[in-house]
């Protein structure tokens, strides 16, 4: 199926087929080749649905593609003080392997625009993998492009407790 009979819907956290399809979505993508994780236990697929219904930032939209879901993305409202603006980073972008090249992923960005620019948002940001040309070039020719000056993607990780 193309994108033309995909729509995008803004996840719904009491729908529970809206629950299935982004702990399956997510679990599909840390299980691909770029995300390079193991599978969601029961208790992270719980703090997963648990953490982004009650986070109060975030977005998560679905792309339904007839009766499949075959995409979502997840992102978070942040503030820029550089602008002074609100702003949108994406954190996921998940486009299941079958329906890969058909214009999901580009639906999910443009809807999630959309609503950054309604929210008066500044920016959109992102981080990409170095070896995803694929979404690099999706990326690209939705406007987006590194940053300048050149930033690097930086983490520490901490020791939780369960």
């Amino acid at each position: 199926m193309s994108a033309d009979c995909t729509e995008i819907l803004e996840c719904s956290y009491s729908d529970a087929a809206h629950m299935e399809a982004l702990v399956a979505l997510l679990s599909a993508y840390i299980a691909d080749e770029m995300g390079g994780g193991l599978p969601l236990t029961p208790q992270e697929q719980r703090r997963l649905t648990d953490g982004l219904s009650q986070h109060p930032t975030a977005i998560v939209l679905l792309a339904k593609t007839g009766s499949v879901f075959s995409g979502m993305l997840v992102a978070f409202e942040n503030f820029s003080t550089f602008s002074a603006k609100p702003m949108v980073n994406i954190h996921d972008l998940i486009v299941l392997k079958p329906f890969r090249g058909k214009g999901i992923g580009r639906l999910l960005m443009n809807a999630l625009t959309k609503k950054a620019e309604e929210k008066g948002c500044g920016r959109i940001t992102l981080e990409v993998r170095k070896d995803n040309a694929v979404a690099q070039n999706l990326y690209r020719d939705l406007g987006f492009a590194e940053a300048s000056p050149e930033m690097y993607y930086w983490r520490k990780a901490l020791k939780a407790e369960n």
